[in-house]
This record gives structure tokens, sequence and C-alpha cells, in this order.
């Protein structure tokens, strides 16, 4: 892999390049930034230059859109040591300096020490040069330019208020560790007054894919929305990203593996420097640091991109011998059903998500599961697909509901995830069909999202998936329907059934 291209890239017309705003913010780094601390990428004080792969990453993100910006929110993926903040920081002041009268820019993380880390680059850089200097006001979590009212203040999602904000260009550093997206929301609406003549530029390595409440993370959900814009699959010229990272099933210990992630390997960052972190971090730091890979914990089941791999394209029709397998929960974690096709010959059984149930963000504590509609979805369910062998269910506060099922002719089955014996047989079958290829699945990322919460309990009984802990809000329901769904499937030749329709 060259430094340019990156491995995900949105396209960008030529006419939106032609004029690009960033051939003007890599002139004004050029001329005005300068190297902030020894580093391999140069000394304190010397001139900052942009390598061609960011001048490129600045031409394609700041486009142009007539007078203003093509696109309103940028996401950026690298690895930690290729320069993020030395970047950001340059482009924090080329927007204070030279964007509209009465900017506002903002540097904004998770906390106001990281959100201080490019606001100290460019301040920095700002009292380095006098004549910059003298044009401005200084104050520890502020840059004032009196001349065009134009300011420049660090804020973060510990403490920031949503009132009288209006920014023109917002730098967002380590996106991945926002505790939730709410700050993210706040600046992207009320850069809306701006229109086009405001932006938000979001640098940062990869991270956990879910957030502290167990949904996926505001960096994560972007990331997932810039590959299907960059497939074509989703068309928004308001939205570009840029990503650096390794393949998934990369081996994170070959060089050949840095060098495909970082854009500044041997250059702005050190060889050595990877050769010596290798032996003393953790599998899952290392992939996210340095590989730019996205992983849920460190104590994953699945190892990383082999679940990914498995993902095809497979019609389901009422012709299809099908088990659902059937997660239920109450309040806090999520009820799914999965179904799994009974596949004959040489096809591989096919999973995929029904329909799933889960408590979001802005739902309050007296949210609950609609048991009636659960009901009726299966019922509605089966109805479409006459052969339906098994549902599959957990019993554990549904016993009521799959009576009622049951008494309408419905092939419920009893499959408690709560035994441990019944677990450990299924996620060993389990484990071993995704490792050997002997499955698809439909690429639904609430399922991807829960496999990836999943970890592994080991124990005198045996080794089965389970939540990192019992209060976390990491949940893992739909991965246990899956579980549950493809042991079903592949228990053995099944007896004929007799397609039924259910009223």
């Amino acid at each position: 892999m060259t430094n340019w291209p990156p491995r995900w890239i949105t396209p960008v017309p030529d006419e939106a390049l032609a004029s690009s705003h960033g051939m003007k913010a890599s002139d004004f780094i050029n001329t005005f930034a300068v190297v902030t601390k020894d580093s391999v990428g140069g000394k304190a004080g010397s001139p900052m230059r942009l390598r061609p792969w960011q001048m490129n990453l600045l031409d394609n993100a700041f486009a142009s859109e007539g007078d203003g910006f093509r696109h309103s929110v940028s996401l950026v993926g690298q690895p930690r040591k290729n320069g993020k903040s030395a970047l950001a920081s340059g482009l924090a002041l080329w927007s204070l300096l030279t964007g509209p009268r009465g900017g506002e820019v903002y540097s904004c993380a998770a906390d106001k020490d990281q959100a201080r880390i490019v606001f100290g680059e460019a301040k920095k850089m700002l009292e380095h040069e006098p004549e910059l200097a003298e044009m401005s006001k200084i104050y520890r979590d502020a840059i004032e330019i009196p001349s065009t009212g134009s300011v420049y203040r660090v804020l973060s999602a510990e403490a920031f208020t949503k009132e009288g904000l209006s920014p023109t260009m917002v730098i967002f550093d380590e996106l991945h560790a926002q505790p939730t997206r709410e700050l993210f929301d706040v600046m992207q609406l009320a850069q809306g007054a701006r229109g086009n003549m405001a932006t938000m530029f979001c640098i940062t390595t990869a991270g956990q894919k879910s957030d502290k409440l167990g949904q996926d993370s505001i960096a994560y959900s972007l990331y997932q929305y810039g590959q299907k814009v960059s497939r074509g699959e989703i068309e928004d010229p308001r939205f570009f990203m840029a990503w650096w990272e390794a393949e998934a099933d990369a081996d994170y210990k070959d060089p050949k593996t840095w060098e495909d992630a970082n854009p500044g390997y041997g250059d702005i960052n050190s060889i050595e420097d990877f050769k010596s972190t290798v032996l003393r971090t953790p599998e899952a730091e290392f992939r996210t640091k340095r590989c730019n890979q996205w992983v849920s914990s460190n104590l994953t089941w699945l190892p990383a991109g082999s679940w990914d791999a498995l993902e095809g394209e497979r019609e389901i029709t009422p012709d299809d011998e099908l088990i659902i397998g059937f997660d239920g929960s109450f309040s806090g974690d999520t009820t799914v059903l999965v179904g799994c096709t009974v596949e004959k010959g040489d096809n591989p059984p096919h999973l995929f998500l029904i329909k799933a149930w889960e408590k979001q963000p802005t739902d309050d504590n007296n949210w609950r599961v609609n048991i009636t509609e659960v009901e009726d979805t299966i019922i509605a369910f089966c109805a479409s697909h006459p052969k339906v062998r098994e549902v599959a269910c957990d019993p554990y506060r549904w016993q009521r509901s799959m009576a009622i099922l049951e008494e309408m002719g419905l092939p419920i089955v009893e499959f408690p995830s709560t035994s441990a014996a019944r677990m450990v047989k299924a996620s060993a079958t389990f484990f071993d069909a995704v490792m050997d290829n002997k499955l698809t699945h439909s690429g639904d990322p609430l399922v991807a999202r829960h496999l990836d919460n999943a970890v592994l309990k080991i124990d005198s009984i045996g080794p089965r998936i389970v939540k990192e802990n019992r209060k976390s809000n990491r949940r893992i329901d739909a991965a246990v329907a899956a579980v549950i769904a493809y042991d079903r499937a592949t228990a053995g030749r099944m007896e004929e059934i007799v397609p039924q329709v259910f009223v």
C-alpha cells in the first residue's frame, strides 16, 4: 500500500478538487506552522512541511462548493504518531486567521486535557511567529483575533454549553473516545447556521466499536457510514472519509502490516518504535493504536475479521427451511430474533437478523420491550415462511409468550442460554463454523456488534460466551440468538414438517 490513497477514500469530483480550499490550507501550514517538539519528523522550531499524502488529504477533505466547503463532516482515521495533532493544529490556525470574520473555531475532545493537545500545539505555533502573535490575544483555553472578532476555543464532552455556538471550523480530536455522540450532534447542528461556510474535521484512531452505553460509538458509526459512501452504496456529498488501516486478518507483528496502515511509516514515525512496542503491547491495543483496526474489548471471542469475512448475499424465500433463534429480555438488554437456514447439499447455513428491540440512549428507565409486538412479529414471520422448523427460545421471562405461541401451533423449542452445558456445545459449534467458513451471514451491524461484545468464559464446565460482566451495557443477545439458531439448524437431519399458516 502506498501513502495515498488510503484503504478507504470517499470519491470527490475533479471540479471540487480543482479549487479546493485544501491548497490554501497547505500553503498556510507550510508557510507559518512549525514543529513544536523534537520528533522523527523534525526538530522543534523547524518549519513544518506537509508530505504529499497530507496535502492530498487536505485537498479532498476541504474540496470546494462555490465559495464554501463541499463537505460538512470529514472523518480521517490514522494510527498514532502519523502527525494528526500537528496537522489539526495547523488547520485550526488557518481557519482562525484566514476564515470569515466572526469565525468560531473549536478543538473538541472527550475531555479538556485531550482537547488542549491540538490547542496547545496551535498556541506554540502562533507564539513562534511574532507577527501572528501580535495579532492575537492568547488565553489559557482561547485565542482571540480582535481585528476580525474570530475566536478559537477548547471544548470537551465533560463540560460544554449548547447555547450560543456558531462554529465555522470544528476540530474533533480522537473522536473514538467520545463517551456518547451528544457533543458531536450539538456541534453538527450548531454549524448548520453557517451553511457550507462551516465544516467539521474529525481525526482519530480506531477504538472500541461500542460506547459506554453499549451502542455503536459515534466514530465507529461514521466509519461504517463512510465505507458505504466510499463503495457508492450511499450518495452523500456532504460527508468525506479517508481511513488508513491494516487488513482485518493481517498479522499485527508483520512490518508489512505496519507499513500498510501508517502513511508516515519510516518518515514521520519510527520503524524501531514499532519493533519495540509490538513486543510489550497487548494485541488488541496494538491493533487499534498502531494498525487502526476496530476492536470490541481485550477479551474478544471471535478473531478480528473472521466474522466480517463471512458476509454474503442470500435471498430468504417461503420455500426455505428455517430456524428462529430467540433471546428475550425485559428492560435493559436486547430482545432479538435471528433466522438461520437449514441448508441441504453444499450450501452452508445462512444467518440473518429478523428483528431486534434494543433500548436506545434517548430512552428513559421506563423503557420496556413490547411483548405483544415480539409475539406478533414471530407469528407474522412464520405465516410468511411456512417452513420454519423451530422457534428456539430462551424461556427466561418468556414462558407465557411461548405457551401462547405453542398453543397456536408454532414449533416452539426451549433452549435455555443459562444452561452452561448447552451453551458450551453451541458456542464451540458456532466458533468452529466461523473459523472453517461453514456459514454465511447478512452483515447486519447489530449482530456484528453483539458478537464483538461477547467474551469467552472458561471454567470446569467448559468455554462459552458471556457478557464481560453482569453490569456491562455491552449487549450480546444477538450473539446468543445466532449461536442458538445455528446450533439447532445443524443439529442433524430433522423430520419433514407440513407447512402451516398461523392466524
